[in-house]
């Protein structure tokens, strides 16, 4: 593992905010942490990243290099007022850097953005900052990346480039990379595993998919001839537009798909629909 937490708890006057959490991710992984506003991502991804001492507990880093890990907390802390270049520059003179201009470019390039843009960053898309949040935190060549809720205010399109970077820096880098957000559906798409946390406490741990089918209660299926399938007469399900919304049990969804693929129904998506209240019962 390159990065492992043990018992960690961690109070603010009489707010229990940590109760003995236990986490580890391996070099390739992306652990998503799943919970409500408060359930406490935050204080522990701060702990996690050296920001915050636990009361109790104990990080570990695998890692040799100078800056082991780095990360983004609730939102990219950037200079406004400076274009892309010139805070990689200033970030890079922090961390002890010599920063070229090659340096810099190569940088923006990891993370999918231009290099031609010199105006001050306040003027870039929510997205773009997350991007160039993450170029700053891999500045040193860290072997752990933290994530906290990167998605908060970013459009589908956005959503969707930055889990793409997320994933090849995993895959291409082997960076293990822990994901913050209350946003089931995008971590249930990028997640090897996920921990679920309720009122400070790991409630549920496994892989993503195990969490996910335990929790689902139905499956939205798309397709645009959804509506002329014979199959779905003798399930229960509702039908809107191309999506059937189908209530089936996960070792029942894959004979259905081969019925409906059988029929000719040329579907494009099948998601699970998950009942969040499940999902956080202990």
């Amino acid at each position: 593992m390159i990065i492992t937490s043990y018992n960690l708890s961690k109070s603010y006057k009489s707010v229990k905010a940590l109760k003995n959490v236990s986490i580890s991710c391996k070099k390739g992984e992306i652990l998503g942490v799943i919970g409500a506003n408060g359930s406490g991502k935050s204080t522990l991804f701060k702990i996690l990243l050296g920001v915050l001492k636990p009361d109790t507990g104990l990080v570990t880093i695998s890692s040799k290099k100078t800056k082991p890990i780095g990360g983004i907390i609730e939102k990219p802390a950037l200079y406004e007022y400076l274009n892309a270049h010139e805070n990689l520059k200033v970030f890079g003179r922090i961390q002890g850097l010599k920063i070229t201009d090659k340096f810099v470019i190569n940088s923006l390039k990891k993370v999918g953005l231009p290099i031609d843009r010199k105006d001050p960053v306040k003027n870039f898309s929510m997205g773009m900052k997350q991007r160039l949040g993450i170029a700053i935190a891999l500045l040193n060549n860290p072997e752990c990346l933290v994530l906290d809720e990167p998605f908060s205010g970013l459009d589908p399109m956005g959503i969707s480039s930055l889990n793409t970077l997320i994933t090849t820096l995993a895959e291409e880098q082997k960076l293990g990379i822990l994901i913050s957000s209350h946003i089931l559906g995008e971590l249930n798409k990028i997640c090897h595993r996920l921990t679920v946390l309720k009122n400070g406490e790991i409630i549920k741990s496994g892989t993503t998919k195990d969490i996910i089918n335990e929790s689902t209660i139905a499956y939205n299926i798309s397709a645009a001839n959804i509506s002329t399938s014979e199959v779905l007469k003798s399930y229960d399900v509702t039908i809107k537009n191309h999506q059937a919304t189908v209530i089936v049990a996960f070792e029942d969804i894959s004979e259905l798909l081969q019925k409906l693929h059988n029929e000719n129904i040329a579907i494009t998506s099948c998601t699970p629909e998950v009942n969040m209240n499940k999902l956080f019962e202990n």
